[in-house]
């Protein structure tokens, strides 16, 4: 098990756990020595029992951790469940800020820095309104960043649908 230490809203952990699930499957970011994790990754990672989390040397309970995780990120419970989701999958899942994305997405066999991400993601609740200059707007971020766009559709169950969206030109 990993454990970790949560301050100044950043997760990060030195134990040869961490920098060996790093190599295998690019959970974190390696930066100098240590692995830096996305709040959506340290949460995935405390709900599969992969991971404890230190807080003023105190462990940090799951609930106490997606209490902070709702008020730093009011999304997180449309999120979580497509990163669990694709992850699950074997897809590596990164943040996508930069690009004006949630998420972006690595096809299978594929790691950050060995190729660029397929997709650009962009989780959606079932019942949320997306207009046509939304999805306009995120499908013209994809296509200008040579990715495809990814919906990731919630439901009230927390499945995920997905749809792939890509111009066609005739």
């Amino acid at each position: 098990m990993i454990t970790a230490h949560f301050t100044h809203n950043t997760i990060i952990s030195n134990t040869q756990e961490a920098l060996a699930l790093y190599e295998k499957s690019r959970w974190g970011e390696k930066k100098r020595g240590l692995v830096e994790y996305s709040l959506i990754e340290a949460l995935s990672l405390v709900q599969d029992n992969k991971m404890q989390i230190l807080s003023n040397s105190k462990p940090l309970t799951e609930t106490n951790l997606l209490k902070k995780a709702r008020k730093l990120d009011k999304r997180i419970s449309i999120k979580l469940p497509v990163f669990q989701d694709l992850r699950k999958r074997g897809y590596i899942v990164k943040t996508a800020l930069k690009f004006g994305a949630e998420f972006r997405v690595y096809d299978k066999g594929i790691k950050p820095g060995q190729d660029h991400a397929a997709w650009l993601l962009f989780p959606v609740k079932e019942n949320e309104v997306l207009t046509w200059y939304d999805f306009a707007a995120k499908n013209r971020v994809a296509t200008s960043t040579k990715k495809k766009l990814l919906l990731g559709i919630v439901d009230d169950e927390s499945d995920v649908t997905y749809y792939q969206v890509e111009w066609f030109r005739p």
